[in-house]
């Protein structure tokens, strides 16, 4: 359902046993409907717990340096005072709280938009503190349902027709609700087994509203806490949230996902029913497999779980470093294990994307961690960084290598894993002013989700082993000559474009020499060379800029032509 999972921390994925499968799973309460409150009243509600948390960290920092006895000076002494100002008017259940309880606690007050945005920061520790991600990820991610009956008139009204002309059957527990939608298993008039999506009502309105206020805020923080960048921060939050609310994009994901692994059937993607799908309303097929962490996930046979795990690390390997296109809400509810030996991914509405320029970055930056590396590793990483003000990046890259080469010796999942040697990578970004784009992120969290699952099927696994084989194949097909002459092809348009226009640039480069070079020379051969070796710069500079040569050779070679051409002129 679009709640990323606490499973981006590899420890928590370590232990995690699995609960009971005969426990029962708790009901869900029920959503309250109504109009979303005004700009105005919403403005005053979110700015009052935002003072809050600015206060409630005050008050614990001054109550933290006092029991470390590190309370002295001035400077202590004025926050103090102001700490016991604020302290009498913040809640008294979050009051004595640690900072990063009263942060996780205000953001389920202020609801399900809020609630989103805390689990999108769970995953920056590139840029929070670890303290403040590790507690949000313990968000609610069970929020309340809308009632069966209003479900049906709901996904009605948004496709145009009675609930009973589509599906036979509609189960009228969900099998989840998160912050954005719910969803329904149900069974098509065709005996398909499928679930619906509904999004929840008014939650656009909702999300639109608290966007302008976030965006707001975080333009405001940016000016005392720009370390920490509130304003990338949410209107990253903004973009992909937005996105996800629209539920004809999950739809396309998963068609884009099923047509990228379509030479590979045993990596599977739900089949969408466009006839039964809107904006708000998505129906899809009925994936019927077991969790990983599904107690009969033990009883495959060691071949199975090997085979599983290869599957697994094939398919994320290749929609982050050939593809481009990535599942970006990927934890182990989100996948699933099919009869066959088979892999399937669901819950599609959240997906990043890399530009050609920095997949291939970050597969050179895998390829050298994988192959033990170090040097090459930091330098690709701090290639994607962009620096802020007062940035360090030969600072960063030392760090970096440094973790890398202490990873190498130890590279085990129990000792350090590959996706925590990448997250304290990325959590040294902030204290030398470098930052990352969220997809990088989201990245991370894919690659720990691997090991996570890899170690519930086969504890002990070598991560870098089994990543070896496929992203040394994708790294080798970076560089096969069909694939290089397809990049190639694609500037074909403008070097022909360049080639049509090179001789009438040429000649008339050539009447421009004609017409500097009118008075004959005292020494006709001075002459005659001067002009042919300016004609012979001018060509040279057409021929480089037809073929997309490098732009201070072409120039120089025009600006010797023409300085040939006004000494010939003077002359």
């Amino acid at each position: 359902m679009s709640e990323p999972g606490p499973t981006l921390n590899p420890e928590a994925a370590r232990r995690g046993a699995p609960q009971s499968a005969a426990a029962p799973a708790p009901e869900f309460a029920t959503l309250i409907e109504g109009p979303p409150p005004g700009l105005l009243r919403r403005f005053f509600t979110t700015h009052r717990h935002i003072a809050g948390m600015l206060a409630g960290a005050l008050v614990d920092h001054v109550r933290t340096l006092q029991a470390e006895g590190r309370g002295t000076g001035p400077v202590f002494g004025a926050q103090r005072v102001l700490a016991a100002l604020f302290r009498p008017f913040l809640d008294r259940s979050l009051r004595n709280e640690p900072f990063p309880v009263q942060f996780r606690r205000r953001l389920e007050i202020l609801g399900p938009t809020y609630i989103k945005l805390g689990q999108i920061l769970s995953l920056r520790q590139d840029v929070l503190p670890r303290a403040v991600t590790e507690e949000l990820k313990n968000l609610l991610d069970r929020l309340p349902a809308v009632p069966f009956e209003r479900f049906k008139t709901l996904v009605a009204e948004q496709l145009g027709r009675p609930v009973e002309s589509m599906f036979a059957e509609i189960e009228s527990r969900p099998l989840g609700s998160a912050s954005i939608a719910q969803i329904h298993r149900a069974t098509t008039v065709e005996g398909d087994a499928v679930v619906i999506k509904l999004v929840k009502p008014n939650i656009r309105e909702t999300l639109r509203r608290d966007a302008v206020l976030l965006r707001l805020f975080g333009r405001f923080v940016q000016i005392f806490l720009s370390r920490f960048q509130p304003r990338r921060i949410i209107d990253e939050f903004v973009e992909y949230t937005l996105r996800e609310v629209d539920l004809r994009r999950e739809a396309d994901n998963a068609e884009t996902f099923a047509a990228n692994f379509k030479d590979t059937p045993d990596i599977v993607f739900p089949k969408i029913y466009r006839r039964y799908s809107g904006d708000s309303v998505l129906t899809m097929e009925f994936l019927d497999g077991i969790k990983p962490s599904d107690p009969s996930a033990q009883s495959l046979t060691g071949a199975e779980r090997d085979r599983l795990i290869d599957l697994g690390a094939a398919a994320i390997i290749r929609m982050l470093y050939q593809d481009g296109f990535f599942h970006a809400d990927l934890h182990p509810a989100n996948l699933l294990i099919l009869t066959g030996t088979r892999c399937g991914f669901i819950d599609l509405g959240m997906v990043g994307r890399f530009d050609d320029e920095l997949r291939r970055t970050l597969l050179y930056y895998y390829y050298c961690l994988v192959m033990g590396d170090s040097e090459n590793a930091a330098r690709f990483l701090t290639a994607i960084a962009e620096p802020g003000p007062g940035a360090d990046p030969a600072g960063f890259r030392r760090e970096v290598e440094d973790i890398s080469r202490r990873w190498s010796k130890t590279a085990t999942f129990e000792d350090f894993s590959l996706g925590e040697l990448i997250l304290r990578s990325l959590g040294k970004a902030g204290q030398y002013r470098v930052y990352f784009p969220v997809e990088l992120v989201l990245m991370v969290k894919a690659l720990v989700t691997f090991e996570g699952v890899g170690q519930i099927l086969r504890p002990g696994f070598d991560v870098v082993a089994v990543s070896q084989t496929h992203i040394g194949r994708i790294f080798m097909r970076q560089f096969s000559p069909l694939r290089i002459a397809r990049e190639a092809l694609r500037g074909a348009p403008e070097v022909v474009d360049a080639l049509v226009k090179a001789p009438l640039l040429i000649t008339e480069g050539l009447r421009f020499l004609e017409k500097t070079t009118r008075q004959p020379p005292p020494n006709p051969l001075a002459g005659i060379r001067g002009t042919m070796i300016a004609g012979a710069s001018l060509v040279a500079g057409a021929i480089l800029v037809a073929f997309g040569g490098p732009w201070p050779l072409w120039l120089a070679f025009f600006a010797l032509a023409v300085v040939l051409a006004l000494r010939r002129g003077e002359g």
